[in-house]
This record gives structure tokens, C-alpha cells and sequence, in this order.
């Protein structure tokens, strides 16, 4: 059974399994209280498409943090629990005689299959994760018997009947894996407390009679009945194809909609594949390089056994005074319990040298904003200095650092800046020499972001005439004296300036630019010749 589940496993693509995975979400949100409640509803009910008014209804029927929810609120949890795939939408028709009564019954939801699976898992880890679990040790003479009673079937004449041998597989698995799982169950409980190294005579007395009746009666049954289980599969092993290929002829099941649905996975019944009997097998004989569960169980036994006379001798040595201080934690908690908060502070510094907390008056980084929800434990870490860690002193020790030499840097600013000086230079010298004539030249890139930036100029330098509600642009100018240029702009109704540049065109309409030494003494409106020619 363990090597069919990682098969599965192994065959299920990231998308998949992250899917699977995201229905867990819910049981680590903040509001984990109310999803619980709100899925226990949902798996109250069987194939049932609930709405909100409905789960409202059932959440205060019977109380708890659930009753409290209103119905937006409860719609936010609903549409979540809808995108990690524990609810899904219904499509049943809604029959409603009013509008209000269809507003409110629209949105219907239903319990998914990895969802009812995921709540019933939770509800059993809540109701019994730390209880100690009874072995069914009666369950393994059960499936002695079924196995018996198999490999007789199977090696009759004529072979077994399919519906008979059905019902002894089913049988025989339910027995074994309910005899699996508390086995797990228990031991697991029996590791929880031999980890303990606070035991107390009362205590440890209770664990050892528990660990040598309780747990040697159980290893016992188990070595007794390993072998004769371990024979009876060795003998129906030869039978198994045939068998299950006549158990599969006679009851089809739901697997037959493998046949018609290829896409459709089917998890059959336990018994019903090769794989269960060889996980079966496993259990109880050497497989290859692994290890059967019964040496396994022999194994945690001697383990639980070697930590209880740990705890024996640890107990002798508090006897003599060597080791143990328990009675002395005791008092001394016992003292925490009955002090005053003032009090408490007083006996941490006298019992652990533990001083209150102080504030150190680091700042956090200023780039970073942490939500007011992050707890202190799993939030961002602020760095602090050696010495204020180790010493508890702001002062700074050793010599002080050489400053930082940025002449390097200093000479690549600088002939940065020199080269964008010596581009903008060129790029005027171009303007210059196109003037009058920018219909007929292809300015480059740095020209035009320059004939651009003194055209945007002029235009702001623009007086407003206040008779005509208009700009005044005759004549308006705007200059660099650092390149010793200057931009004109005169209005010129019907004849339109076209730039042309690398980047594309550009046509300033009723527009007659002229670009010239700032030095040049300043030119009249050119005459319409002029404004030919620049056009």
C-alpha cells in the first residue's frame, strides 16, 4: 500500500499537488476558528448545495465563533474557500418568487471531495491527536483467519467464488488497516512521553508497567503471529491474478468508468490491486533492502525500553542528590505562581540573572513597512552593532575608518557630464546649420529633444494678447547662453514648419521657427519668401 501511494505520488504533476495541497490553507489562516466552522456545516450534510442564508441559519443553530459572522463577511470566507478547492460552486436551477428571494439564494455552494476529505482528517487530528490510542491486537488474529480462508479458497478446484472472495479481501484489509493505524497511533503516543525527562515515581512506575505488559503483550502477538500471515501470503501469492482478474469480471464497480472516462481517476477498494497485497507482504516479510514492520516494531520496543531505564537512572541519581533539581524548579515555580508582577521581575533576576527588556534604539529600515498583524517571531530582523549586541555600548572602539576615497568616482561623473555638454554642443551646432531649411534635413535625435526644449521655451516666453484672448508669438524667443544659441518663433498663418528627424516628423502649424547664434543680432518677421524657404 505504501509503494502504490508514492506511485501516485510520483505521477502527479507540481500543479497538481500544489492544488491538493492549497486545501489546507484554511486550517493555518488567521480566521481559522470560523473556516472550521463553516466546513463542519458543509460536512454535516451530504451532496446538499448550501447559500448564505442557509449556513447562516446552521452556524447559529449551533453557536461558537461561527454565529458571529454576518453574511458579507461570511460570502469573503465562502469565495476563498472556493478558490483553495474545499467548496465548489452548485449548478442547481435556483427557484426563487421574488427578486430579493433570488438575490439571496443565487450564490449556492457544495462540499468537494478533497475538501470533506481534508475537514474529516482535521476533526479526527482535533478530537483524539493526543489521546493514547488501544492497540486492536484482536484484529490480527482476524486476519490470520481471513487468510487462511483466502488461500484455501483460491487453491480449491474450480477456483474461488468471485462474490465470496470479495467479501473476505474487503473484509480482510478494513481488519488489517485499522489494526495498522492504531499500532502507528500508539507508538507514536509512547515516543510523545518517553521524551519527557521530567517523570515522577508515580509516573514512571504507571510507563513501566505499561511498557512491560502492555507493549510486550502486543509485540508478542505480533512475533507469534508473523509467520503463519507471512505463510498464508506466500500461498495465495500464485493465486492473486487470476483471483482478482474474477473478482474484477464478476463486481466491475465504479472502475468501469476508467473505460468510458480515461480522465477519470479511481481509487478502488483496498484488496483490489496487486500493489495492496505486496504493501500487505511488506508488513510482514523482508522485502529486498527494507526492513518488515514487524522487526520495526521489534525495534521501537527495545528503544521505548532503553529510554525508560534512561529515566531509572536519572531518577536514581535525584535520589542521591547528584543531578535533578525538579523539586527545586517546583518550589520555585510554585513561588512564580503567587507573586505580584513587581515580585516576579525580582525572583527572574535572583533565580536566572534574566534583567527586564531594553529598548536598544535601532531603527528599522526606513524602505521596509511591516503590516501591524506580522508577529515579532517570523518578522524582518533588524542588525545591530557588535558592540551595542555584545557589550550593551554605543561607544565606538578601535580606530576610526579611513574615509572613503571617491576620486574614481568623482573623475567618471565628471566626464559623464562632459560628454553630455560636448553632445547638447553638436547637437546645436546641427540646429544651427539647418535653420531655414528643416523640411530638407533629417535632424538627429539629441537635435530634435533640443529644438523641442527651446520651442516648448518660446512658447511659455509668449505674451497673452487680453483684446483678442490670444498668445502674442511674433517674435518670441527663448535662448541657452551656454551653447550660444536662440530659438525665434513667428506666427505665420497657412504656412506650416515641418521637422523632420530620425525618430519621425513633426509639423508645427502657422509656425515659422529660425535658429541662430545667440550673439547675431536679432532678425525682423522674415518676409514670405523667407517663409517659403523655411516652410
Amino acid at each position: 500500500m505504501k509503494g502504490k501511494e508514492e506511485g501516485a505520488l510520483a505521477g502527479e504533476t507540481g500543479a497538481e499537488a500544489w492544488q491538493r495541497l492549497s486545501a489546507y490553507a484554511y486550517l493555518s489562516a488567521p480566521e481559522r476558528v470560523e473556516y472550521v466552522a463553516v466546513m463542519r456545516v458543509f460536512c454535516g450534510t451530504i451532496l446538499a448545495d448550501l447559500a448564505i442564508p442557509d449556513l447562516l441559519a446552521k452556524l447559529s443553530e449551533r453557536g461558537g465563533p461561527g454565529a458571529a459572522l454576518d453574511a458579507e463577511t461570511l460570502a469573503r470566507r465562502l469565495e476563498e474557500l472556493v478558490r483553495w478547492g474545499n467548496l465548489l460552486r452548485s449548478t442547481h436551477t435556483v427557484k426563487a418568487t421574488s427578486i430579493s428571494e433570488y438575490q439571496r439564494s443565487r450564490s449556492r455552494y457544495q462540499l468537494s471531495k478533497l475538501g470533506e476529505r481534508v475537514q474529516r482528517d482535521a476533526d479526527e487530528v482535533l478530537g483524539g491527536a493526543d489521546a493514547a490510542r488501544e492497540v486492536s491486537s484482536e484484529l490480527l488474529a482476524l486476519v490470520d483467519r481471513g487468510l487462511r480462508e483466502i488461500a484455501a479458497m483460491a487453491a480449491a478446484p474450480g477456483g474461488a467464488d468471485p462474490q465470496q472472495a470479495l467479501e473476505r479481501i474487503s473484509t480482510l484489509f478494513v481488519q488489517f488497516a485499522e489494526f495498522a493505524e492504531s499500532v502507528r497511533d500508539f507508538y507514536a503516543y509512547l515516543g510523545q512521553v518517553l521524551a519527557r525527562y521530567d517523570l515522577d515515581s508515580a509516573e514512571y512506575q504507571g510507563f513501566k508497567e505499561l511498557l512491560l505488559d502492555y507493549v510486550e503483550a502486543i509485540t508478542e502477538d505480533v512475533s507469534f503471529r508473523a509467520p503463519r500471515i507471512a505463510a498464508h501470503l506466500d500461498a495465495v501469492r500464485p493465486h492473486l491474478p487470476a483471483l482478482l482478474a474474477r473478482i474484477d469480471a464478476h463486481a466491475t464497480g465504479i472502475g468501469a468508468l476508467t473505460d468510458g472516462l480515461p480522465e477519470t481517476r479511481v481509487q478502488r477498494s483496498r484488496g483490489r490491486d496487486l500493489a495492496d497485497w505486496d504493501g500487505l507482504r511488506a508488513w510482514f516479510t523482508v522485502t529486498g533492502a527494507h526492513s518488515s514492520q514487524v522487526d520495526q516494531l521489534r525495534d521501537a520496543t527495545l528503544r521505548a525500553l532503553e529510554s525508560l531505564l534512561a529515566n531509572a537512572k536519572r531518577m536514581l541519581r535525584s535520589a542521591s542528590g547528584e543531578m535533578s533539581r525538579r523539586k527545586d524548579l517546583l518550589r520555585l515555580a510554585a513561588w512564580f505562581d503567587a507573586a505580584e508582577p513587581d515580585e516576579a521581575h525580582d525572583l527572574a533576576v535572583a533565580a536566572f540573572g534574566l534583567y527586564g527588556a531594553r529598548h536598544l534604539g535601532v531603527a528599522p529600515d526606513p524602505d521596509r513597512s511591516v503590516p501591524a498583524h506580522v508577529s515579532w517571531w517570523t518578522g524582518p530582523v533588524v542588525d545591530v552593532p557588535v558592540a551595542l549586541r555584545e557589550r550593551g555600548s554605543r561607544t565606538p572602539r578601535g580606530r576610526a575608518a579611513a574615509a572613503e576615497d571617491h576620486s574614481e568616482q568623482k573623475l567618471h561623473l565628471m566626464e559623464q557630464a562632459r560628454a553630455q555638454a560636448e553632445a547638447r554642443q553638436a547637437a546645436a551646432d546641427e540646429l544651427r546649420s539647418a535653420s531655414g531649411r528643416f523640411d530638407q534635413v533629417g535632424l538627429g535625435a539629441p537635435a530634435m529633444r533640443l529644438l523641442l526644449e527651446l520651442l516648448t521655451t518660446a512658447l511659455g516666453n509668449a505674451r497673452l494678447n487680453k483684446e483678442s484672448a490670444d498668445f502674442l508669438l511674433d517674435g518670441a524667443q527663448a535662448d541657452d547662453a551656454d551653447l550660444g544659441i536662440r530659438l525665434t518663433a513667428w506666427r505665420t498663418p497657412g504656412r506650416p514648419t515641418v521637422l523632420r528627424s530620425v525618430d519621425g516628423d513633426l509639423t508645427a502649424d502657422d509656425l515659422t521657427l529660425i535658429v541662430e547664434s545667440a550673439s547675431a543680432p536679432a532678425v525682423g518677421q522674415p518676409m514670405p519668401e523667407a517663409e517659403e524657404a523655411s516652410a
